[in-house]
């Protein structure tokens, strides 16, 4: 079992920056991949970044890819995403996902095995 708490969550201006966190538990850490995901109201789940269990690949959605980067710290159990030139449109409750496979960098939901309960971050215009 892996257990997942997101953090870092808020509401900004338009430009401003956020950094998430994403603390895991119960397994060693780089023996998975980690994911973020995001699900505005009345939309469906969508992929927003990925990285192997090494950190020495990584995936992005077209719509973040220059504006957000993931990363992670294996000796601290965590993941980040660090989200630049925010846009009202990232408003979204933002999940860490966990695969059990450290190699893969899937794009879809339902690969991952394991997932915080999600932080919300709200986009001001």
């Amino acid at each position: 079992q892996v257990q997942l708490v997101e953090s870092g969550g808020g509401l900004v201006q338009a430009g401003d920056s956020l950094r998430l966190s994403c603390a895991a538990s119960g397994r060693t850490f780089s023996t998975y991949a980690m994911g973020w995901f995001r699900q505005a109201p009345g939309k469906e789940r969508e992929f927003v970044a990925a990285i192997r269990g090494s950190g020495s690949r990584t995936d992005y959605a077209d719509s973040v890819k220059g504006r957000f980067t993931i990363s992670r710290d294996n000796a601290k159990n965590t993941v980040y995403l660090q989200m630049n030139s925010l846009k009202p449109e990232d408003t979204a409750v933002y999940y860490c996902a966990a695969d059990v496979n450290p190699l893969l960098l899937l794009r879809v939901s339902n690969a991952y095995d394991y997932w915080g309960q999600g932080t919300q971050v709200t986009v001001s215009s």
